[in-house]
């Protein structure tokens, strides 16, 4: 069993930065990739990064260059640096974790973009 926890959501202004984690708890010895969703308002969930074990990253087109996805050495814990911060990135994310196959989900975390 893996248990993921997102936290560091909030409200920021356009152009701003906020920084997301994940942290992973329980059989964490068998997770690979770990990967950060959004979903906006009244829109489906759309993936925004990814990070697998070996450290290899991939972005959504609409976040390259601005979000960077990285972890911690003990692998568990997913971080996402988020800059200059758009309205359109105002969403819920949500951390997701392959554990031996299994996906497992946080409960997410609000991020608002004002301008």
């Amino acid at each position: 069993q893996v248990q993921v926890v997102e936290s560091g959501g909030g409200l920021v202004q356009v152009g701003g930065s906020l920084r997301l984690s994940c942290t992973a708890s329980g059989s964490t010895f068998g997770i690979n990739d770990m990967k950060w969703y959004r979903q906006p308002p009244g829109k489906q969930r759309e993936h925004v990064a990814g990070i697998r074990r070996s450290g290899e990253t991939n972005y959504a087109e609409s976040v390259k260059g601005r979000f960077t996805v990285s972890r911690s050495a003990d692998k568990n814990t997913m971080y996402l640096e988020m800059n200059s911060l758009k309205p359109e990135d105002t969403a819920v994310y949500y951390c997701f974790a392959d554990h031996l196959g299994r996906p497992y989900w946080g409960q997410g975390t609000q991020v608002t973009v004002s301008s």
